[in-house]
């Protein structure tokens, strides 16, 4: 009798011991010479590490495009987004046209900014000075396409006839540029960006950043409050003598409304107490602040799990 209620006792402490059900977690990030990649790669680990139950992987994927597309497809379970691919396939609009996401925020993040990069010598100063030159827009799938097809509209160019465009991500665009096979690339990312930052430092390459941040009214006008006029400080990377003025959106954390609240509260709150964590990873992510949130800087809905998250540290949202 007493070993039958030992084993009885033994296998209910087996039982309560028991780990939780796995849960994976797909993080959609972007391309390997970008911040999304490495940021998330930071995001996936310390969620494997701090949530009960949780395994997270982070995925090489397009960017913001290919993030929200996966999300409304179920093939991600988080994603990294610029707030205007975000309003945009929330919206069901430009390439989300007749297939809207129902994607909600989980955080805003850090500023994206616009780099229109060139190099010493190439002839390219200013704006104006791309037309009819091997331009690099950004690789299909992403943000950086995005934005630069409305930087370019509002400069008054047109990205078709008056470029000889390439669509590459930001690693092979540095390549293509030190090759001498393009002139110019358009890249939206934190500071710095890895990829920029090895172009920069190639020997007898000088860095050129073309300002821009004039052309911010007319693309919020066309597209909505969605961009700021900032700046690259001076010396973020070799060569660079001068601030770039810039035009610049926020990066956003989302997910689908399908996820459950707990879940997402689980995401925000370990993303927010394991800050300096990620901050190792990248300092972009020292932007990642309480301050940030508000329907502003997101103009998507918050998840409920972040709302519930951000109402205990005294945020209101919606």
């Amino acid at each position: 009798m007493k070993r039958a209620l030992l084993s009885i006792a033994l296998a209910a402490g087996v039982a309560l011991a028991a780990p939780a059900a796995a849960q994976n977690i797909s993080i959609g990030t972007g391309g390997t010479g970008g911040v999304y990649y490495p940021m998330g790669g930071g995001l996936a680990n310390i969620l494997s590490k701090y949530v009960n139950g949780m395994q997270a992987t982070a995925e090489v994927t397009g960017g913001s495009v290919d993030n929200l597309k996966l999300l409304g497809n179920g093939k991600a379970d988080v994603g990294f987004s610029m707030a205007d691919a975000g309003w945009d396939a929330y919206k069901g609009q430009d390439k989300f046209t007749g297939s809207p996401v129902q994607v909600r925020t989980l955080a805003v993040l850090y500023p994206n900014r616009m780099h229109v990069v060139s190099v010493e010598g190439a002839g390219i100063n200013t704006m104006a000075d791309l037309k009819g030159k091997r331009v690099s827009t950004g690789s299909p799938g992403s943000a950086t396409e995005v934005m630069a097809f409305r930087l370019i509209e509002a400069a008054g160019l047109d990205r078709d006839k008056d470029l000889k465009r390439e669509r590459l991500g930001v690693a092979e665009s540095v390549n293509a540029l030190k090759d001498k096979k393009i002139d110019a690339f358009f890249w939206v990312g934190g500071i710095p960006t890895a990829a920029v930052t090895d172009l920069a430092a190639t020997p007898g390459t000088k860095i050129k950043l073309l300002d821009h941040a004039e052309f911010v009214d007319a693309m919020n006008k066309k597209s909505g409050p969605l961009y700021v006029k900032a700046d690259i400080p001076a010396r973020s990377y070799a060569g660079q003598d001068a601030s770039n003025q810039i035009a610049s959106v926020w990066n956003i954390l989302v997910a689908s409304d399908k996820m459950s609240e707990q879940t997402a509260y689980n995401i925000v709150k370990t993303m927010f107490e394991k800050k300096p964590e990620l901050i190792a990873v990248h300092k972009e992510a020292t932007n990642i602040d309480f301050k940030y949130q508000n329907n502003n800087a997101s103009p998507i809905p918050y998840h409920p799990g972040a709302i519930r998250y951000f109402k205990e540290q005294g945020i209101e949202l919606k």
